[in-house]
């Protein structure tokens, strides 16, 4: 099968892998139809994430139709469209119980970080990911979630991860009636949280980035007020000022290892890698937030540690929450949103590219150009 590939920091390309094959009588194999670069994938890209190994194939968000399962398997048979969470999840040990797919601790048990997920570091377990024509589905019966009939598989293929993800940040904010939420980050996921903020009764929502195009995008689709902080003198100054203050009453991080705004941190993180990335949009976060309020942190960083301000987070009395997403906890719900017009969760797709040309849809994507806010990739076929 063709697949993506990584070189090494900021080198992809296709090249031909052998067919995933079947491993255990609770496997799938999927033909991926549909599959999208996250930015997760350039923190990878990138070299900020441990244990990235050349040859691997990336990819934790696609969907697809069920080639063949396992002898044990009973929910899924060959032809079922899927959607997959993007984290690999048994469904029975003592966090699946607790609806923490996000900390199995089967699909990834040499590991105290996190569950297995799909393309991603090999501390995440070392799975191929789906940015390629197949994919093996460990646990078919837990994860993969049916398309209905009347659906397309880019109608749902953002319930894999950054929905959900965007969703549960906003659900971690505790968001009540009227609140104040602003979101750092206009990306895809902050995008998601923002629309999400919404739905959780937010009264107000800002959004904080520094590209122009996504401000835009943010403003149109998110129907939010927008900062860009590199045209603000302080941004923690600025978002008191907008609020009586105070500071707003949730700051969600949508951003992760990678952000920009303070010097110091970006060059410690991103650039020396003396720290697992640049915690800035944590730090604002804590910093803005008003006293007694809550951060809500789902942009990625790896370990081991960060410059973090706790002292104040603990002396100004905030709650602060964080996971990976617990996906398969709210793909049912999200459906619902999707199928009643609440989220137009495909009106984020900007590009779509063939998997021959993965290496050049990686340039746009992580280069922010030509007005990109998501990168879908057709395994099988010309976009």
């Amino acid at each position: 099968m063709q697949a993506m590939v990584y070189e090494g920091p900021y080198r992809v390309s296709v090249g031909k892998k052998p067919d995933p094959v079947i491993l255990h009588p609770n496997d799938a194999i999927v033909r991926v139809t549909r599959t999208a670069i996250c930015g997760s994938d350039l923190h990878l890209l990138h070299g900020l994430v441990t244990d990235t190994r050349v040859g691997c194939t990336f990819g934790h968000e696609f969907a697809g139709v069920v080639e063949e399962v396992g002898r044990s398997v009973r929910n899924l048979k060959p032809g079922d469209r899927v959607v997959v969470p993007f984290n690999i999840s048994c469904g029975s040990c003592f966090y699946c119980k607790r609806g923490l797919f996000a900390n199995c601790e089967s699909s990834n048990p040499n590991s105290d970080l996190a569950s297995g997920v799909y393309g991603y570091s090999h501390t995440t377990g070392g799975f191929e990911g789906g940015q390629a024509q197949y994919v093996r589905v460990p646990f078919a019966d837990v994860g993969p979630m049916k398309i209905p009939d009347d659906m397309e598989e880019e109608d749902v293929l953002f319930l894999s991860d950054i929905l959900p993800t965007g969703y549960q940040g906003a659900e971690m904010g505790n968001i009540q009636p009227g609140d104040t939420v602003v979101v750092f980050g206009c990306g895809p996921v902050g995008i998601f949280a923002q629309k999400s903020a919404w739905l959780m009764g937010a009264g107000r929502v800002i959004a904080v980035d520094h590209v122009p195009y996504r401000l835009e995008f943010a403003r149109k689709y998110s129907q939010v007020e927008t900062l860009n902080f590199k045209e603000e003198e302080d941004i923690i100054t600025t978002l008191k000022e907008m609020t009586d203050g105070r500071g707003p009453d949730v700051c969600i991080d949508a951003v992760g290892m990678e952000a920009e705004g303070e010097t110091l941190n970006n060059l410690l993180g991103v650039k020396l890698k003396l720290q697992a990335g640049s915690p800035t949009a944590i730090n604002w976060s804590i910093n803005a937030v008003r006293k007694g309020g809550t951060v809500s942190i789902i942009g990625v960083y790896g370990p081991p540690f960060n410059l973090i301000p706790i002292g104040t987070a603990m002396n100004k009395g905030l709650t602060m929450r964080m996971n990976q997403c617990n996906t398969k906890r709210y793909m049912g719900h999200l459906l619902e949103h999707i199928r009643a017009g609440r989220i137009d969760a495909k009106g984020i797709i900007t590009h779509r590219f063939p998997l021959a040309e993965v290496s050049k849809a990686y340039d746009i994507f992580s280069g922010k150009k030509d007005g990109c806010i998501k990168c879908v990739l057709l395994p099988h076929g010309h976009a």
